[in-house]
């Protein structure tokens, strides 16, 4: 009844378990490309920055890290979640993943 006057907001299908956009359960071939070049671009950005000659803590902090050729496949589409079972979420599920820093190295022990 109210479905065309409500437009965006209309309720959505039960069966879909209630959400309207469902997240894939695993990252496509596309999507995990994606991922991989943009730690490459943060990669040359943090080259060209340290062949400038320019110095500062964070820049330090972020040569220390390892490139994306170094990181294993586990750290590139995952991230350490407290509250998943095993620790890990794939990084698809992580809001505004592609805005945001893929964290390059996970707390000890895990």
């Amino acid at each position: 009844m109210f479905g065309s006057v409500l437009g965006a907001f209309t309720p959505s299908f039960a069966a879909l378990g209630g959400k309207a956009w469902r997240i894939p359960w695993r990252l496509s071939k596309t999507r995990k490309a994606n991922v991989r070049k943009r730690l490459r671009e943060v990669d040359d950005v943090i080259d060209v920055l340290s062949a400038s000659g320019i110095e500062c803590k964070q820049l330090v902090l972020a040569q220390a890290l390892p490139k994306e050729h170094e990181m294993n496949t586990r750290d590139k589409y995952t991230t350490f979640s407290r509250t998943t079972k095993n620790h890990r979420k794939g990084v698809h599920k992580v809001p505004h993943f592609t805005k945001r820093p893929i964290p390059r190295t996970t707390p000890t022990g895990f």
